[in-house]
């Protein structure tokens, strides 16, 4: 917020005004953000929310997190492995012991920072309470003036990997849905480097015959993508998938965020209800290793049709 300081010198009296004004808080607010207290655990409103968008400050509002770095930390507050660039500042905590993270607009108190923990890549924990946010649903983030700037913003891009028996067909349905913007087949799961096909066949090397999903969230969501991944092959089939057999033809899904991890044990979950033995395993994202070129496409450069994955709707 831009700040007005007014200086008058007065027979050597300094006055100053500031016309800086802050969202009025609720007692339990004021509690947490300007009393340094904290929320009692899972008790918190983004706890468990993992809806795209980003996070402010609910005093200032100042943007402090984006919804693709928070992830479950099981710890019973919203967790954060990075911040907005200097939209916080860290301090030793008045314990002595803990770093303390406030708002670096307005200082208001958000919780602590934790390091060295392991729980992702970033290895890095800030633990925040939802009093202390407000939260910006993706869709209402850019104004009117704002797309009127920037008419040609270019798409958001987010990937998802699922393994569903020969990755021909697979790719096969992927490629026509709306929103997907590149797709291709290849190896995950497994041990080996740089896996052929004829090591990926031999069932030595652990890996999935899988696809690569490149799409733009605002046209397609990753729910829409994994419920049509349900709906092209059999998730009650072990290590096979039609006629295909092998442990490389096993049905997976491998999250790349906690987002995904929640939404496909949701489906899962949905499927079961229904009546499914769903042996789909969901698992976190590895290395994913392009196919060779002549497996890419391969039903658009034949013009033949997949002979086992057929579509069937379980939604």
């Amino acid at each position: 917020m831009k700040t007005i300081i007014i200086i008058i010198m007065i027979l050597g009296v300094v006055m100053t005004y500031s016309d800086e004004k802050y969202n009025e808080l609720t007692d339990a607010e004021k509690y947490v953000i300007e009393q340094k207290g904290t929320e009692r655990a899972f008790t918190g409103k983004y706890d468990k929310h993992y809806d795209a968008g980003e996070y402010s400050c609910k005093k200032c509002g100042q943007k402090l997190f984006e919804s693709g770095d928070k992830f479950d930390s099981g710890c019973g507050w919203p967790s954060f492995d990075e911040a907005i660039p200097e939209a916080v500042t860290e301090k030793l905590d008045r314990d002595g012991r803990r770093t303390e993270i406030v708002c670096s607009n307005c200082g208001g108190h958000l919780g602590h920072v934790f390091r060295g923990e392991r729980l992702t890549d970033k290895n890095t924990r800030h633990c925040v309470n939802s009093l202390s946010l407000n939260f910006t649903p993706q869709s209402e983030m850019m104004s009117f003036e704002e797309v009127k700037l920037e008419p040609a913003k270019v798409p958001r891009i987010e990937k998802a990997y699922f393994a569903g028996g020969c990755f021909w067909g697979v790719e096969h349905h992927f490629a026509q849905l709306e929103g997907v913007l590149e797709t291709r087949v290849g190896y995950t799961g497994g041990k080996l480097k740089n896996p052929t096909y004829r090591d990926v066949t031999s069932g030595m090397s652990g890996h999935a015959e899988a696809l690569e999903v490149e799409y733009d969230p605002a046209k397609v969501s990753y729910e829409t993508l994994t419920k049509l991944f349900f709906e092209i092959h059999d998730p009650t089939q072990i290590n096979r998938q039609g006629p295909d057999i092998g442990h490389q033809y096993r049905s997976a899904v491998f999250y790349a965020t906690e987002e995904q991890k929640v939404v496909t044990n949701k489906l899962v979950k949905i499927l079961e209800e229904k009546g499914y033995e769903v042996v789909t395993e969901v698992l976190p994202a590895t290395e994913f290793y392009d196919a060779e070129d002549y497996h890419q496409d391969y039903y658009a450069k034949t013009g033949k049709q997949p002979y086992c994955h057929i579509y069937q709707k379980r939604f």
